[in-house]
Formats: structure tokens, C-alpha cells, sequence
């Protein structure tokens, strides 16, 4: 592509939020702070961001990040506005996921010793609870929320020394994640389905909360995960071990760094009850399992709700959509300075890492528009007693006859 189309993309997107600022000097430091996190900068901080923008000093951008007076929040629905235009259609996913942040000592906002998912194991960091919204026409993040421990909400000095707001109380990462999606809904982004990983699957207020807003899920859950009705209740791996051989089919889930991503996969829609005055209901129960081919012993469980009529290939689709949150925080970090912050400030942490989510959005633009250009079409997703029933094509988990009627719920 050539570099007068990428110039006049980014300066569209930089006008886009422009008015945010409300002085000319605020709007130039935040221009040469975007241009710097998509250069070609080694280390994306403050001191290394003024060089390549030719200042003397960082204090200016330091300005921008800590001190200046502009919001966050505000750019963050343009960056939501931004992707819906350029990147949103109809059967749009929203992937929550977290994502930690490395850092020494315990000013910084939110830190401590904690599980980092990004490191693999414990370690003295910030973590964050994203959203990304993806689609066959690209992929980035649109939202975020920074976990503040209780080690933090519990301790009102430190945290007003960070900055932190007094409204600002401990909040669980899968109430934060169900912010995000409250927030998705009512921006201009055209969400489907919600994805994400057995840590936000698991809860059943998470699920129940998509349910109720009417969109489609697919989420991991633990193999210990409970399915209740009033026919009984199993565990998911009990339900899963009864699929019969011919129930399992080999699919890929999207394409990954090494090609398609296959595996076996089973999926059985629970039963339905029709409603007192003889109608369907819209969306249906499901219950998944992902078998790896290598090693037929890794099994992974899942639950659904979906439209009535969704097969289990759009399922399977679906499912393999949450990977792409894992390439948003690669590409963000790599590409985008998302992890190279040296703020230790609340405010500033978040006007961080939303500059970057903008930057990260005008990436995956650019990129859709290549692939556009090159005319590849690219798709990032192309019972213990309980019987597995095939019916008009699909398995199904009937109930027992006695309590056919039972309306299934999993908690």
C-alpha cells in the first residue's frame, strides 16, 4: 500500500479525535505521541517517544499522560466508533481475555505479586481486562479495564497516591469484563457473540447477562463445569465421555501462525421447552467439547447459546475466535508500545493504553485495506443418563422421558 494512503488514514483517524483536546498544543503532543508508537522506535517510552517527535525533553508528553486535561473514556468510544466503520459487520465477535503488564516495585497502579497469564506464572505486575472486537474483516482491541487487587482497593492512602478515584472499589475480572460488554452494547460496534476463556465462561451472572441482551456465546468452561435441570445435574466431561464416535467431527477453529487450527470437536444443543403459548425459543443450549488430534486425552469443554438454526460449524467458528485476542495483545505490544509504559499514575495508565488501542486500530485498518487491495477474501475464524440424540442433523442431549419438559439452565 502505498505511503500517501497510510498518511492520509492516520491523519483522518487523528482528526477523528482531535477535538477531545481542548488546546493546540495538547492535540500536537498527542499526534507526535501516535506517530511515535507507529514508528519505528526501539522503546516506546517517554524519553525515547520526545526524540523521535524532536523535543528536547519528555516532560510535554509526560504532560500529555499525567497532568493534561482531557479524557480517556472519551477517545476510547472514538477508537469503538472507528472499528465499527471501517472493521464492523453483522456477526461481529466480542473476545474478553486479560493480559499482564511486567513492573517493578509497588507504586505503580494496581500492582503487585499476582498471576500473569503473559509471563505463564507470578509475578510482580499490573494485569488488565480487555475487549477486542473481531470479524472476517479484521481484528483490534476496543476496550480495557485495569484490576486493582484488594491489597489496593482496601488501602484508600495508596491508592490516592496513585491517583486512583475514591469511587473506584474492588471489582472481580469477570464483573470487569462484564463492563466491557455492557459498554460494547451501547456503542456503535455490530456484536453477535461474546467469547472468551473458562475464567469468564465459568460465571454464570457473565453468561446470563449475554443471554438477556439477546446476543450468541461460545465459552470455555472448567471440566468440572456443572449443567442443571430439573432432569439432574452432570458434569460437563461426565455429559461429553457419552458422545458417541460419530458425534466427534474434525474442523479447524481459524487459521494460526502455522495454518489451520483443527481438531475434533463435538457439540449437542440441550433440550428446549416450547413456551405456554406453543413458541420456539430464539436461541438455544449447547454443550462443546475440543479434542486435540495429538493428544486425544486434551479435551476442552465449553458452552453455548445460540440462535435457533446456528450449526455447530458457526459454532466451532465462533469458538475459535477467541485466539485473536491473544494476537491483539501480541501485535499491541510488539507493534504499538501497549506494555512500555513507564506511567505509574491510574490516569495516566489508562491514557496510555488507550493512545495505544488507537494506534493498534489504525494498524488493523491498514491491514483489512492491504488484504481489500490484494483481493484475498481473509478469514481470521473461517450424560450419565443423558442420550446423544441426532436430529434434522445436529446431536442433541435429550433429557429423560419423565422430565422432557425441564427447562435446562447451567450455572
Amino acid at each position: 500500500m502505498r505511503p500517501d494512503v497510510w498518511a492520509r488514514e492516520l491523519e483522518e483517524m487523528l482528526l477523528r479525535v482531535g477535538h477531545r483536546f481542548g488546546r493546540a498544543d495538547l492535540r500536537r503532543r498527542m499526534r507526535a505521541y501516535v506517530h511515535g508508537l507507529l514508528g519505528s522506535v526501539g522503546r516506546k517510552n517517554s524519553w525515547q517517544l520526545a526524540e523521535h517527535a524532536g523535543h528536547n525533553t519528555p516532560h510535554g508528553l509526560q504532560n500529555l499522560l499525567n497532568r493534561a486535561r482531557w479524557d480517556a473514556d472519551e477517545i476510547r468510544d472514538d477508537v469503538q466508533a472507528y472499528v465499527a466503520e471501517r472493521l464492523g459487520e453483522d456477526g461481529g465477535v466480542l473476545v474478553s481475555d486479560e493480559t499482564g503488564f511486567l513492573k517493578k516495585g509497588d507504586t505503580s497502579a494496581g500492582v503487585q505479586r499476582q498471576y500473569s497469564g503473559t509471563a505463564g506464572r507470578t509475578e510482580n505486575c499490573q494485569v488488565a481486562v480487555f475487549a477486542a472486537y473481531t470479524s472476517s474483516r479484521g481484528r483490534t482491541l476496543v476496550d480495557r479495564e485495569l484490576y486493582l487487587p484488594k491489597s489496593w482497593t482496601s488501602d484508600r492512602e495508596r491508592c490516592r497516591a496513585a491517583k486512583v478515584p475514591d469511587d473506584r472499589g474492588f471489582a472481580t475480572k469477570t464483573e470487569l469484563a462484564r463492563t466491557l460488554v455492557t459498554r460494547a452494547l451501547s456503542s456503535p460496534l455490530p456484536v453477535s457473540w461474546v467469547t472468551a476463556d473458562a475464567l469468564y465462561g465459568q460465571d454464570w451472572h457473565f453468561r446470563r447477562m449475554i443471554e438477556e441482551a439477546g446476543l450468541g456465546y461460545v465459552v470455555a468452561v472448567p471440566k468440572s463445569q456443572q449443567v442443571k435441570s430439573l432432569a439432574g445435574c452432570w458434569r460437563i466431561d461426565q455429559l461429553v465421555v457419552d458422545a458417541p464416535d460419530d458425534a466427534w467431527e474434525r474442523l479447524s477453529c481459524g487459521d494460526g501462525v502455522k495454518g489451520p487450527r483443527v481438531y475434533d470437536w463435538a457439540a449437542a444443543q440441550l433440550p428446549a421447552v416450547p413456551f405456554f403459548d406453543g413458541g420456539e425459543p430464539s436461541h438455544r443450549g449447547w454443550v462443546m467439547a475440543r479434542r486435540s488430534i495429538a493428544r486425544p486425552d486434551e479435551i476442552a469443554y465449553y458452552l453455548a447459546h445460540a440462535p435457533t438454526g446456528t450449526t455447530a460449524d458457526q459454532l466451532v467458528t465462533v469458538a475459535g475466535s477467541r485466539w485473536s485476542i491473544e494476537s491483539c495483545f501480541q501485535n499491541a505490544k510488539n507493534e504499538c508500545g501497549l506494555d512500555e509504559y513507564e506511567v505509574r499514575r491510574y490516569v495516566g495508565w489508562y491514557r496510555h493504553i488507550t493512545l495505544a488501542m488507537l494506534a493498534h486500530a489504525f494498524l488493523a485498518v491498514m491491514t483489512a485495506q492491504a488484504r481489500t487491495e490484494r483481493g484475498a477474501a481473509e478469514t481470521d475464524h473461517p450424560s450419565p443418563r443423558s442420550a446423544w440424540q441426532k436430529s434434522a442433523g445436529s446431536w442433541q442431549l435429550a433429557a429423560p422421558a419423565t422430565t422432557a419438559l425441564a427447562t435446562p439452565v447451567t450455572h
